[in-house]
């Protein structure tokens, strides 16, 4: 199983539009996909129509507390079947208390690649949208990932802040993952029309293009993208010809 994770620290990025159309883009790819929420939000879990998020008995907090006490877990435990072909594993806020958990826990980083163990031969692929930060929780996705994937704004702030977030990744790299690698920044929510914006991309590309991959799908600004998270359901179903859903699946075919 390939495991991707979704990372930025800065939130308003699009970080969980990417991984509801990346994951089920790769389902639509022939893949089996599992996504994985792994913010106290439940933000992917909301997108993926579970809005009572809150009220579920058993989500990501369930599992990664069963491999810290060292209880069995079955595979398809807390495993939600999305319509459109991808299973999730939903989060609420009790993951906030996990993360609290996990500081005085033994081998806390690997906690969550414990559990990918569990289900590794269930699927082809994980995606991981993590919370906008780099807690404990993020630095566990980082621990179990074949690949980060950044998505970025076109904004100078957005390309400021990822300097830490390329530290922190070198930092768990060098300690606790050797394989883990970057395997692209993806420029989101971009209104080509401005000549700001056109800047920004020209500056992101001089500084990073000779060093990481830039994704040369881009994500335009689009109602349509926002619009996604109210209705439970990928672009692909909501606005299949629109610019939002050609641009990931440019994105799809660049991760495949």
């Amino acid at each position: 199983m390939k495991t991707i994770a979704i990372v930025n620290q800065k939130g308003g990025v699009g970080k969980t539009v990417t991984a509801v159309n990346l994951a089920i883009g790769l389902a639509n790819e022939g893949k089996r996909v599992i996504a994985i929420d792994l913010d106290a939000q439940g933000s992917l879990t909301v997108s993926l129509g579970y809005n009572e998020q809150d009220k579920m008995d058993t989500t990501v907090s369930t599992v990664l507390e069963k491999i810290i006490k060292d209880k069995p877990i079955a595979p398809s435990e807390g495993i939600l079947h999305h319509e459109e072909g991808i299973d999730l594993l939903p989060a609420n806020i009790e993951l906030s208390g996990l993360e609290v958990t996990l500081v005085n826990t033994m081998s806390r980083e690997s906690v969550l690649r414990e559990y990918l163990k569990v289900i590794n031969n269930d699927y082809d692929v994980a995606v991981i949208d993590c919370s906008p930060s780099l807690g404990m929780l993020t630095i566990n996705a980082l621990t179990c990932a074949d690949e980060v994937i950044i998505p970025v704004q076109a904004q100078y702030l957005s390309i400021k802040g990822m300097e830490q977030l390329f530290r922190t990744i070198g930092r768990v790299r060098k300690q606790l993952n050797p394989k883990l690698q970057i395997g692209g920044i993806l420029i989101t929510m971009v209104d080509m029309r401005t000549n700001y914006t056109k800047d920004i991309i020209n500056l992101l590309n001089d500084t990073y293009g000779s060093k990481i991959k830039i994704y040369d799908s881009i994500i335009p600004l689009s109602v349509r993208a926002a619009e996604i998270s109210a209705e439970g359901k990928s672009i692909y179903l909501h606005d299949p010809s629109g610019k939002v859903a050609i641009a990931y699946e440019g994105l799809v075919k660049e991760v495949v």
